[in-house]
Protein backbone atom coordinates (compact mmCIF):
# COMPACT_ATOMS: atom_id res chain seq x y z
CA UNK A 1 0.00 0.00 0.00
CA UNK A 2 1.58 2.94 -1.17
CA UNK A 3 1.38 6.57 0.51
CA UNK A 4 -1.31 7.85 -1.78
CA UNK A 5 -3.21 5.11 -0.96
CA UNK A 6 -3.15 5.91 2.83
CA UNK A 7 -4.31 9.42 2.22
CA UNK A 8 -7.35 8.25 0.05
CA UNK A 9 -8.29 6.24 2.85
CA UNK A 10 -7.74 8.80 5.88
CA UNK A 11 -9.94 10.96 4.19
CA UNK A 12 -12.38 8.41 3.33
CA UNK A 13 -12.43 7.88 7.07
CA UNK A 14 -12.43 11.68 8.35
CA UNK A 15 -15.68 12.10 5.16
CA UNK A 16 -17.46 9.07 6.21
CA UNK A 17 -17.60 10.33 10.40
CA UNK A 18 -18.66 13.92 9.19
CA UNK A 19 -21.62 12.66 7.38
CA UNK A 20 -22.54 9.64 9.64
CA UNK A 21 -21.10 10.28 12.92
CA UNK A 22 -19.06 7.31 13.78
CA UNK A 23 -15.90 5.57 12.22
CA UNK A 24 -16.33 3.59 9.35
CA UNK A 25 -15.30 -0.41 9.48
CA UNK A 26 -13.25 -0.46 6.71
CA UNK A 27 -12.36 1.06 2.93
CA UNK A 28 -12.23 -0.09 -0.49
CA UNK A 29 -11.54 0.76 -4.16
CA UNK A 30 -12.17 -0.49 -7.57
CA UNK A 31 -10.81 0.70 -10.77
CA UNK A 32 -12.62 1.55 -13.21
CA UNK A 33 -11.36 -0.50 -17.18
CA UNK A 34 -9.98 0.53 -20.18
CA UNK A 35 -10.32 -2.62 -22.59
CA UNK A 36 -7.16 -2.45 -24.97
CA UNK A 37 -8.58 -4.50 -27.18
CA UNK A 38 -11.89 -7.22 -27.69
CA UNK A 39 -14.75 -4.51 -27.81
CA UNK A 40 -18.77 -6.54 -27.81
CA UNK A 41 -16.42 -9.76 -27.80
CA UNK A 42 -17.18 -10.52 -24.41
CA UNK A 43 -21.36 -11.57 -24.53
CA UNK A 44 -20.30 -13.91 -27.57
CA UNK A 45 -17.86 -15.66 -25.13
CA UNK A 46 -15.13 -14.15 -26.94
CA UNK A 47 -11.83 -12.84 -25.81
CA UNK A 48 -10.99 -9.63 -24.15
CA UNK A 49 -7.95 -7.71 -23.29
CA UNK A 50 -8.94 -4.66 -20.85
CA UNK A 51 -6.40 -3.12 -18.53
CA UNK A 52 -7.77 -1.60 -14.78
CA UNK A 53 -6.90 1.86 -14.89
CA UNK A 54 -5.69 4.25 -12.27
CA UNK A 55 -8.91 5.86 -11.27
CA UNK A 56 -11.39 4.26 -9.32
CA UNK A 57 -14.33 4.39 -7.02
CA UNK A 58 -13.89 4.49 -3.10
CA UNK A 59 -16.03 2.91 -0.59
CA UNK A 60 -16.25 3.47 3.55
CA UNK A 61 -18.21 1.24 4.87
CA UNK A 62 -19.72 1.26 8.11
CA UNK A 63 -22.44 -0.57 10.60
CA UNK A 64 -24.34 2.13 12.34
CA UNK A 65 -24.61 2.12 15.65
CA UNK A 66 -27.40 0.11 17.06
CA UNK A 67 -28.26 -1.90 14.41
CA UNK A 68 -29.01 -5.28 15.42
CA UNK A 69 -27.58 -7.06 12.31
CA UNK A 70 -24.81 -9.36 13.29
CA UNK A 71 -22.01 -10.18 10.86
CA UNK A 72 -24.31 -13.01 8.76
CA UNK A 73 -26.87 -10.70 8.34
CA UNK A 74 -29.31 -11.67 10.91
CA UNK A 75 -30.74 -9.77 13.56
CA UNK A 76 -34.27 -9.92 15.89
CA UNK A 77 -37.81 -10.37 14.64
CA UNK A 78 -38.99 -7.06 12.66
CA UNK A 79 -36.11 -4.63 13.41
CA UNK A 80 -37.51 -0.89 13.11
CA UNK A 81 -36.85 -0.16 9.43
CA UNK A 82 -33.85 2.45 9.97
CA UNK A 83 -32.20 -0.77 11.23
CA UNK A 84 -32.58 -2.76 8.42
CA UNK A 85 -31.65 0.20 5.82
CA UNK A 86 -28.83 0.69 3.41
CA UNK A 87 -27.77 4.22 3.47
CA UNK A 88 -25.64 5.41 0.18
CA UNK A 89 -24.01 8.71 0.12
CA UNK A 90 -21.69 9.81 -2.66
CA UNK A 91 -19.15 12.76 -3.70
CA UNK A 92 -21.01 13.47 -6.40
CA UNK A 93 -23.89 16.30 -6.72
CA UNK A 94 -27.00 16.96 -8.40
CA UNK A 95 -27.74 20.05 -10.29
CA UNK A 96 -28.56 22.11 -7.08
CA UNK A 97 -25.14 20.61 -5.92
CA UNK A 98 -26.40 18.73 -3.21
CA UNK A 99 -24.94 15.42 -2.55
CA UNK A 100 -26.41 12.36 -4.27
CA UNK A 101 -27.87 10.31 -1.72
CA UNK A 102 -30.61 7.47 -0.94
CA UNK A 103 -30.92 4.65 1.14
CA UNK A 104 -33.10 1.20 0.93
CA UNK A 105 -33.88 -1.84 2.76
CA UNK A 106 -32.97 -5.21 0.94
CA UNK A 107 -36.38 -7.16 0.90
CA UNK A 108 -38.31 -3.98 -0.54
CA UNK A 109 -36.15 -3.93 -3.62
CA UNK A 110 -37.71 -3.84 -6.98
CA UNK A 111 -35.88 -2.82 -10.17
CA UNK A 112 -36.55 0.09 -12.02
CA UNK A 113 -38.45 2.23 -8.75
CA UNK A 114 -35.00 4.03 -7.54
CA UNK A 115 -32.46 6.84 -9.25
CA UNK A 116 -31.01 5.33 -12.00
CA UNK A 117 -27.68 5.52 -9.48
CA UNK A 118 -28.46 3.97 -6.95
CA UNK A 119 -29.58 0.66 -8.80
CA UNK A 120 -26.14 -0.29 -8.97
CA UNK A 121 -25.65 -0.93 -5.62
CA UNK A 122 -28.97 -1.77 -5.24
CA UNK A 123 -28.36 -4.93 -7.91
CA UNK A 124 -25.27 -5.99 -5.86
CA UNK A 125 -26.87 -6.27 -2.72
CA UNK A 126 -29.89 -7.87 -4.25
CA UNK A 127 -27.99 -10.46 -5.98
CA UNK A 128 -25.76 -11.27 -2.53
CA UNK A 129 -29.59 -11.72 -1.09
CA UNK A 130 -30.67 -14.52 -3.95
CA UNK A 131 -26.86 -15.60 -4.07
CA UNK A 132 -25.71 -16.23 -0.79
CA UNK A 133 -28.80 -15.80 1.57
CA UNK A 134 -27.43 -12.91 3.37
CA UNK A 135 -29.62 -9.94 3.80
CA UNK A 136 -27.82 -6.93 4.13
CA UNK A 137 -28.76 -4.03 6.51
CA UNK A 138 -28.22 -1.68 8.23
CA UNK A 139 -25.10 -0.56 6.77
CA UNK A 140 -23.73 3.02 5.86
CA UNK A 141 -21.39 3.78 2.76
CA UNK A 142 -19.80 6.95 1.42
CA UNK A 143 -18.22 6.92 -2.28
CA UNK A 144 -15.89 8.82 -3.78
CA UNK A 145 -15.21 8.36 -7.36
CA UNK A 146 -12.11 9.44 -9.82
CA UNK A 147 -14.10 7.58 -12.68
CA UNK A 148 -15.72 10.02 -15.32
CA UNK A 149 -19.07 8.88 -15.78
CA UNK A 150 -20.54 8.38 -19.11
CA UNK A 151 -16.72 8.43 -20.66
CA UNK A 152 -16.96 4.51 -20.91
CA UNK A 153 -14.55 3.62 -18.64
CA UNK A 154 -16.89 1.41 -16.29
CA UNK A 155 -18.07 3.66 -13.79
CA UNK A 156 -21.25 2.10 -13.08
CA UNK A 157 -19.23 -1.30 -13.09
CA UNK A 158 -16.57 -0.27 -10.76
CA UNK A 159 -19.08 1.22 -7.93
CA UNK A 160 -20.98 -2.48 -8.28
CA UNK A 161 -17.28 -3.95 -7.63
CA UNK A 162 -16.57 -1.36 -4.83
CA UNK A 163 -19.68 -1.94 -3.39
CA UNK A 164 -19.42 -6.25 -3.29
CA UNK A 165 -16.28 -6.14 -1.96
CA UNK A 166 -16.76 -4.39 0.88
CA UNK A 167 -20.02 -6.48 1.61
CA UNK A 168 -17.89 -9.51 0.87
CA UNK A 169 -15.27 -8.25 3.79
CA UNK A 170 -17.73 -7.14 6.14
CA UNK A 171 -20.64 -9.78 5.89
CA UNK A 172 -17.68 -12.71 5.66
CA UNK A 173 -18.90 -13.79 2.51
CA UNK A 174 -16.28 -15.35 1.21
CA UNK A 175 -16.77 -15.20 -2.21
CA UNK A 176 -13.84 -15.53 -4.81
CA UNK A 177 -12.80 -13.94 -7.78
CA UNK A 178 -15.40 -15.47 -9.95
CA UNK A 179 -18.24 -15.30 -8.10
CA UNK A 180 -17.31 -11.87 -8.07
CA UNK A 181 -17.25 -11.29 -11.52
CA UNK A 182 -20.38 -13.28 -12.09
CA UNK A 183 -22.32 -11.70 -9.15
CA UNK A 184 -21.81 -8.24 -10.81
CA UNK A 185 -22.96 -9.80 -14.14
CA UNK A 186 -26.22 -10.25 -12.94
CA UNK A 187 -26.80 -7.48 -10.70
CA UNK A 188 -26.45 -5.42 -13.73
CA UNK A 189 -28.69 -7.50 -16.27
CA UNK A 190 -31.20 -8.62 -13.86
CA UNK A 191 -31.31 -5.57 -11.69
CA UNK A 192 -30.28 -2.33 -13.31
CA UNK A 193 -31.34 -4.21 -16.71
CA UNK A 194 -28.45 -3.62 -18.75
CA UNK A 195 -27.81 -6.88 -21.12
CA UNK A 196 -23.80 -6.21 -20.65
CA UNK A 197 -20.82 -8.78 -20.74
CA UNK A 198 -18.44 -9.99 -17.63
CA UNK A 199 -15.22 -7.72 -18.89
CA UNK A 200 -15.63 -4.68 -17.22
CA UNK A 201 -16.36 -6.80 -13.57
CA UNK A 202 -13.65 -8.91 -14.43
CA UNK A 203 -11.19 -6.03 -15.35
CA UNK A 204 -11.66 -4.36 -12.53
CA UNK A 205 -11.40 -7.88 -9.87
CA UNK A 206 -8.82 -9.77 -11.55
CA UNK A 207 -6.18 -7.78 -13.42
CA UNK A 208 -2.91 -7.18 -11.78
CA UNK A 209 -0.87 -3.23 -11.52
CA UNK A 210 1.60 -3.21 -14.99
CA UNK A 211 -0.67 -5.94 -16.63
CA UNK A 212 -3.59 -6.56 -18.85
CA UNK A 213 -5.77 -9.33 -18.43
CA UNK A 214 -6.08 -12.05 -21.02
CA UNK A 215 -9.56 -13.26 -20.52
CA UNK A 216 -11.58 -15.82 -22.04
CA UNK A 217 -14.99 -15.06 -21.27
CA UNK A 218 -16.51 -18.41 -22.06
CA UNK A 219 -15.12 -19.81 -19.36
CA UNK A 220 -13.33 -16.76 -17.28
CA UNK A 221 -9.91 -18.02 -18.28
CA UNK A 222 -7.47 -15.44 -17.67
CA UNK A 223 -3.99 -15.02 -18.40
CA UNK A 224 -1.65 -11.48 -16.42
CA UNK A 225 -0.45 -10.07 -20.06
CA UNK A 226 2.65 -7.54 -19.13
CA UNK A 227 2.18 -4.03 -20.32
CA UNK A 228 4.62 -1.76 -19.22
CA UNK A 229 3.97 1.67 -20.99
CA UNK A 230 7.23 3.35 -19.29
CA UNK A 231 9.72 0.90 -20.57
CA UNK A 232 8.98 1.75 -23.95
CA UNK A 233 8.38 5.95 -23.47
CA UNK A 234 4.43 5.35 -24.24
CA UNK A 235 1.39 6.76 -23.19
CA UNK A 236 -2.32 5.68 -23.20
CA UNK A 237 -4.57 8.92 -23.42
CA UNK A 238 -8.14 8.82 -22.92
CA UNK A 239 -10.26 11.14 -25.33
CA UNK A 240 -13.59 11.55 -23.56
CA UNK A 241 -15.91 12.74 -26.25
CA UNK A 242 -18.23 14.02 -23.26
CA UNK A 243 -21.19 12.40 -25.21
CA UNK A 244 -22.83 10.69 -22.67
CA UNK A 245 -24.36 6.99 -23.17
CA UNK A 246 -26.30 4.58 -21.70
CA UNK A 247 -25.88 0.68 -21.98
CA UNK A 248 -29.46 -0.10 -20.96
CA UNK A 249 -31.02 2.55 -23.13
CA UNK A 250 -28.69 2.63 -26.48
CA UNK A 251 -28.29 -0.52 -29.29
CA UNK A 252 -25.93 -2.16 -27.18
CA UNK A 253 -28.65 -4.83 -26.68
CA UNK A 254 -30.25 -4.45 -29.82
CA UNK A 255 -26.30 -5.53 -30.95
CA UNK A 256 -26.25 -8.53 -28.81
CA UNK A 257 -29.38 -10.11 -29.96
CA UNK A 258 -28.63 -9.86 -33.69
CA UNK A 259 -25.61 -11.69 -32.38
CA UNK A 260 -27.58 -14.32 -30.33
CA UNK A 261 -29.66 -14.60 -33.43
CA UNK A 262 -26.94 -15.26 -35.63
CA UNK A 263 -25.09 -17.57 -33.69
CA UNK A 264 -28.47 -19.51 -33.80
CA UNK A 265 -28.83 -19.43 -37.62
CA UNK A 266 -25.20 -20.99 -38.13
CA UNK A 267 -26.39 -23.53 -35.80
CA UNK A 268 -23.98 -22.78 -32.76
CA UNK A 269 -24.70 -21.59 -29.12
CA UNK A 270 -22.09 -18.34 -29.73
CA UNK A 271 -20.47 -17.02 -32.11
CA UNK A 272 -17.45 -17.90 -30.36
CA UNK A 273 -17.58 -21.40 -31.85
CA UNK A 274 -17.07 -19.93 -34.95
CA UNK A 275 -14.81 -17.88 -37.39
CA UNK A 276 -14.08 -16.66 -40.30
CA UNK A 277 -14.30 -19.82 -42.71
CA UNK A 278 -18.02 -20.43 -41.81
CA UNK A 279 -20.92 -19.94 -44.36
CA UNK A 280 -22.54 -16.78 -43.76
CA UNK A 281 -25.00 -17.30 -46.69
CA UNK A 282 -28.17 -17.89 -43.88
CA UNK A 283 -27.74 -14.87 -42.64
CA UNK A 284 -29.18 -10.80 -43.07
CA UNK A 285 -26.84 -8.51 -44.02
CA UNK A 286 -27.18 -7.05 -40.78
CA UNK A 287 -26.70 -10.59 -39.18
CA UNK A 288 -23.43 -10.97 -41.10
CA UNK A 289 -22.06 -7.81 -40.44
CA UNK A 290 -22.18 -8.08 -36.84
CA UNK A 291 -20.60 -11.65 -36.88
CA UNK A 292 -17.63 -10.48 -39.01
CA UNK A 293 -16.95 -7.85 -36.66
CA UNK A 294 -16.87 -10.55 -33.67
CA UNK A 295 -14.61 -13.25 -35.65
CA UNK A 296 -11.92 -10.47 -36.71
CA UNK A 297 -11.62 -8.74 -33.30
CA UNK A 298 -11.28 -12.18 -31.72
CA UNK A 299 -8.21 -12.50 -33.81
CA UNK A 300 -6.96 -9.26 -33.29
CA UNK A 301 -6.77 -9.48 -29.22
CA UNK A 302 -4.90 -12.93 -29.91
CA UNK A 303 -2.36 -11.63 -32.06
CA UNK A 304 -2.50 -8.34 -29.69
CA UNK A 305 -1.24 -10.81 -26.63
CA UNK A 306 1.10 -12.43 -29.20
CA UNK A 307 2.61 -9.05 -29.69
CA UNK A 308 2.54 -8.15 -25.61
CA UNK A 309 4.29 -11.65 -25.01
CA UNK A 310 6.94 -11.87 -27.27
CA UNK A 311 8.27 -8.60 -26.47
CA UNK A 312 12.53 -8.75 -27.17
CA UNK A 313 12.01 -10.84 -30.88
CA UNK A 314 11.07 -8.70 -33.68
CA UNK A 315 8.49 -6.64 -34.39
CA UNK A 316 7.33 -7.42 -30.65
CA UNK A 317 6.07 -4.96 -28.52
CA UNK A 318 3.18 -2.23 -26.95
CA UNK A 319 4.25 -0.14 -29.97
CA UNK A 320 3.37 -2.91 -32.54
CA UNK A 321 0.17 -3.07 -31.77
CA UNK A 322 -1.13 0.40 -33.05
CA UNK A 323 -2.41 -1.43 -36.21
CA UNK A 324 -4.53 -3.65 -34.32
CA UNK A 325 -6.50 -0.92 -32.49
CA UNK A 326 -7.16 0.87 -35.46
CA UNK A 327 -8.15 -2.02 -37.47
CA UNK A 328 -10.30 -2.62 -34.26
CA UNK A 329 -12.08 0.93 -34.68
CA UNK A 330 -12.82 0.50 -38.38
CA UNK A 331 -14.40 -2.76 -37.85
CA UNK A 332 -16.41 -1.10 -34.78
CA UNK A 333 -17.24 1.66 -37.01
CA UNK A 334 -18.30 -0.03 -39.80
CA UNK A 335 -19.28 -3.61 -39.09
CA UNK A 336 -20.52 -3.40 -35.82
CA UNK A 337 -21.70 0.25 -36.41
CA UNK A 338 -21.84 1.52 -32.65
CA UNK A 339 -19.45 4.62 -32.90
CA UNK A 340 -20.78 8.60 -33.38
CA UNK A 341 -19.21 11.41 -35.55
CA UNK A 342 -17.46 12.39 -32.26
CA UNK A 343 -15.54 9.06 -32.03
CA UNK A 344 -14.02 8.92 -35.34
CA UNK A 345 -13.07 12.05 -35.12
CA UNK A 346 -10.92 11.88 -32.28
CA UNK A 347 -9.18 8.58 -33.88
CA UNK A 348 -9.02 10.30 -37.09
CA UNK A 349 -7.26 13.60 -35.13
CA UNK A 350 -5.39 12.00 -32.64
CA UNK A 351 -4.17 9.38 -36.13
CA UNK A 352 -2.99 12.51 -38.06
CA UNK A 353 -1.54 14.16 -35.21
CA UNK A 354 1.15 11.03 -34.68
CA UNK A 355 -0.41 8.67 -32.72
CA UNK A 356 0.48 4.94 -33.13
CA UNK A 357 -2.87 3.52 -32.99
CA UNK A 358 -6.64 4.58 -31.50
CA UNK A 359 -9.87 3.32 -31.60
CA UNK A 360 -13.06 3.64 -29.80
CA UNK A 361 -13.91 2.03 -26.33
CA UNK A 362 -16.71 0.69 -24.50
CA UNK A 363 -20.22 0.11 -25.56
CA UNK A 364 -20.24 2.93 -28.19
CA UNK A 365 -22.42 5.36 -29.18
CA UNK A 366 -20.53 8.09 -27.16
CA UNK A 367 -18.14 7.68 -24.58
CA UNK A 368 -14.67 7.61 -24.93
CA UNK A 369 -11.45 6.90 -27.34
CA UNK A 370 -7.84 5.74 -26.67
CA UNK A 371 -4.53 6.49 -28.27
CA UNK A 372 -1.75 5.02 -28.09
CA UNK A 373 1.34 7.77 -28.20
CA UNK A 374 4.94 8.25 -27.94
CA UNK A 375 5.19 10.20 -24.51
CA UNK A 376 6.63 13.16 -26.12
CA UNK A 377 3.63 13.68 -28.38
CA UNK A 378 1.21 13.74 -25.59
CA UNK A 379 0.35 17.29 -26.26
CA UNK A 380 0.66 17.84 -29.81
CA UNK A 381 -1.85 14.73 -29.79
CA UNK A 382 -4.19 16.64 -27.03
CA UNK A 383 -4.24 19.62 -28.76
CA UNK A 384 -4.93 18.21 -32.49
CA UNK A 385 -8.04 16.56 -31.39
CA UNK A 386 -9.70 20.01 -29.06
CA UNK A 387 -8.79 21.64 -32.78
CA UNK A 388 -10.68 19.16 -34.90
CA UNK A 389 -13.40 19.18 -32.21
CA UNK A 390 -13.54 23.04 -31.92
CA UNK A 391 -13.65 23.47 -35.51
CA UNK A 392 -16.56 21.24 -35.71
CA UNK A 393 -18.61 22.90 -33.62
CA UNK A 394 -18.35 19.67 -30.75
CA UNK A 395 -18.00 20.30 -27.03
CA UNK A 396 -14.54 20.40 -25.73
CA UNK A 397 -13.21 16.76 -24.84
CA UNK A 398 -11.24 15.63 -21.73
CA UNK A 399 -8.01 13.91 -22.33
CA UNK A 400 -6.23 12.34 -19.91
CA UNK A 401 -3.47 9.79 -19.66
CA UNK A 402 -4.17 6.47 -17.92
CA UNK A 403 -1.33 3.53 -16.58
CA UNK A 404 -2.47 -0.26 -15.81
CA UNK A 405 -3.45 0.00 -12.23
CA UNK A 406 -4.05 -2.58 -8.92
CA UNK A 407 -7.35 -4.73 -9.07
CA UNK A 408 -9.89 -4.41 -6.28
CA UNK A 409 -8.64 -4.06 -2.77
CA UNK A 410 -8.68 -3.06 0.72
CA UNK A 411 -7.48 0.60 1.37
CA UNK A 412 -5.53 1.39 4.36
Amino acid sequence: MNATDTSVGQSLRAEFETIFGYQPLDCFRAPGRVNLIGEHTDYNDGFVLPIAIDRAVHVAIGRRPGSRADANGSGTAAPPAQEKSIRIVSDHRDDRGQRLAGQFIAEDLVPGVLPAWLNHPAGVVDEIAKTTGTVVGGIDLYIESTVPVGAGLSSSHALEVAVLIALDAVYGLDLDDREKVLLTQRAENNFVGAPTGIVDQAASIMTEAGHALFLDCRDLRARQIPFSLDAEGLRLLVIDTRVSHSHSESGYGDRRRTCEEAAGLLGAQSLRELDETVDLGPLTEVQRKRARHVFSENARVTSTVELLEGEGREGCSIRGIGELLLASHDSLAHDYEVSCVELDAAVSAAMSAGALGARMIGGGFGGSAIALVDTENVEMIAEAVVAEFSDRGFRAPDIFAVGPGPGADRVD
